[in-house]
């Protein structure tokens, strides 16, 4: 199949119903090896006026929709379709507003969307950083700003998170980066503890690889493990080869997807906005890697298959969804 090379494009392309039907299917059967995503079975009828297969294994009826993100959504594949594209190629993302009134439809179905395909985006990390060179390793708090946090919501946060001082209302995140690969790793933590930052470097990087961090004592110890170099960001940034200055451009890149497009997010929501940022930052064009818009539309379209997100599980209503109680639902949020 000839994937679109632009978003205009695209949105020619997939507007015809029938050829955004064939596509989804060849990106998620490759060579039409339909299988019943209920059984995994091939013995089935298709009903080509309703675009819908019928599993005579366990008699159930399914659509190219179905075991994937989009399961359930009334939204039409060509809406679908754009909107993955825009989140895939946009440099800082897309807001639910601007992709509301660019598909014609509701925020609030906008952002429902945007997070399911962020759920597409989400990859599987295989094997462990650090066999072909350095690995970078940083952490870095993400929220808003305390001293304009109003008295009795920063009494509360900081009851809730016994944080104090600039770090009230913020979440911690940690990074890694491999030189080599140019592919960096990022997620959510509970805190900056040394044991929690340190399993995190054992459990993505090698033993006795080259680890470069900053000076955080959190840090001491892992020279036991790696090759542990550490540059002292109160006198230089570079010391030779020894920097973190490639995770914290990334760390950069987040923060203004964050604070410039999405404005606002949630504790609870922000893994989410980081494997989207992850995604497009491991995906992006170098010199040694041509990848296209178009191949980053196709890497997506390929993820979406076996992954689910419910509302309920987004908004902290559903019963195996990781949420505070006090949360909210997400969709009303305090800025940065």
């Amino acid at each position: 199949m000839d994937v679109p090379e632009t978003l205009t494009a695209a949105i020619a392309y997939f507007s015809d119903p029938q050829r955004a039907f064939e596509a989804a299917v060849e990106f998620r059967w490759p060579g039409g090896n339909v299988t019943c995503p209920r059984c995994d079975q091939a013995k089935f009828s298709f009903i080509k006026t309703r675009r819908i297969w019928f599993c005579y294994v366990c008699k159930k009826q399914f659509t190219v929709k179905v075991g994937t993100v989009m399961e359930d959504s009334p939204l039409g594949l060509d809406k679908w379709m754009c909107a993955i594209w825009m989140l895939a190629n946009c440099k800082n993302g897309i807001s639910s507003y601007e992709l509301a009134k660019n598909l014609g439809i509701r925020q609030q179905s906008a952002w429902f969307m945007l997070h399911r395909i962020r759920e597409a985006m989400k990859q599987e990390h295989k094997g462990k950083f650090g066999f072909g060179g350095p690995v970078e390793a940083d952490e870095v708090y993400i929220g808003p700003v305390a001293a304009k946090m109003h008295k009795s919501r920063k009494a509360k946060v900081q009851a809730r998170d016994g944080l104090k001082g600039g770090y009230v209302g913020k979440t911690a995140v940690h990074g890694m980066l491999d030189r080599e690969l140019r592919q960096v790793r990022a997620k959510v933590l509970p805190n900056i503890k040394r044991e929690t930052l340190q399993n995190a470097i054992l459990n993505n990087v090698t033993p006795f690889a080259k680890v470069y961090t900053d000076e955080a004592m959190q840090y001491d110890g892992l020279s036991k493990q790696f090759i542990h170099k550490v540059v002292n960001h109160s006198h230089e940034y570079v010391n030779g080869k020894v920097h973190t200055n490639g995770i914290e451009n990334f760390w950069s890149l987040l923060k203004r997807t964050l604070r410039g497009t999405y404005v606002a997010v949630e504790p609870f929501h922000l893994d989410h906005y980081i494997d989207e940022q992850v995604f497009r930052f491991n995906n992006r064009a170098t010199k040694d890697n041509k990848l296209t818009d178009a191949d980053r539309f196709a890497l997506v379209m390929m993820q979406v298959a076996g992954k689910r997100l419910t509302y309920a599980q987004l908004t902290g209503k559903g019963t195996d969804s990781i949420h505070h109680p006090e949360a909210g639902t997400g969709q009303e949020e305090q800025p940065f």
